[in-house]
């Protein structure tokens, strides 16, 4: 037999590398709030969308909801600072673009930013969401998409304890 039967917990850790998002909606107060996220993919080609998971507590929920469009970026490797200081902050208490130098520019399509230095951005219009357990997946229909006009490797969580790097 080729496969062994272990815990959940232990054998999720053989996921890394895994990919991680920022995504970024604004606020009630027009705040565009970022936050990373390692739940996401392809929800759709035709026409293309993307889903995010967020956890139900998180301020996040409330600005998508809101705002009902959030920006999905793919963060470049030299992003991991960025990444980490997302992640660990939340919007309720911090404007997290203001305390952290990261360059934005406003989107083309809907009322949020991309990030300068990600390897890509999509600009998503809420379609749906949906409650998963402790997360509320958003669906989003992309309506814009934006690639670095330089060469940059992508982010990756590659080990536990938010070890972040490029993937090899």
């Amino acid at each position: 037999m080729m496969q062994k039967q272990i815990e959940y917990a232990e054998a999720i850790r053989s996921k890394y590398p895994e990919q991680i998002v920022i995504a970024i909606a604004r606020d009630k107060e027009g705040k565009a709030n970022p936050i990373t996220l390692g739940w996401t993919m392809i929800a759709s080609g035709k026409p293309p969308m993307m889903a995010i998971a967020v956890a139900s507590t998180h301020y996040s929920i409330e600005a998508i909801q809101h705002s009902k469009c959030f920006t999905v970026a793919f963060p470049s490797s030299e992003m991991g600072e960025a990444a980490l200081f997302f992640g660990s902050n939340s919007g309720r208490d911090i404007d997290k673009l203001a305390n952290f130098d990261c360059k934005t520019e406003p989107a083309e399509k809907i009322d949020s930013v991309i990030l300068n230095d990600a390897v890509a951005n999509f600009e998503c219009e809420l379609e749906s969401e949906t409650i998963a357990g402790d997360h509320i997946i958003f669906v989003g229909k992309v309506v814009c998409s934006h690639i670095n006009t330089e060469p940059k490797k992508r982010l990756y969580t590659v080990g536990s304890g938010h070890n972040l790097g490029a993937a090899q």
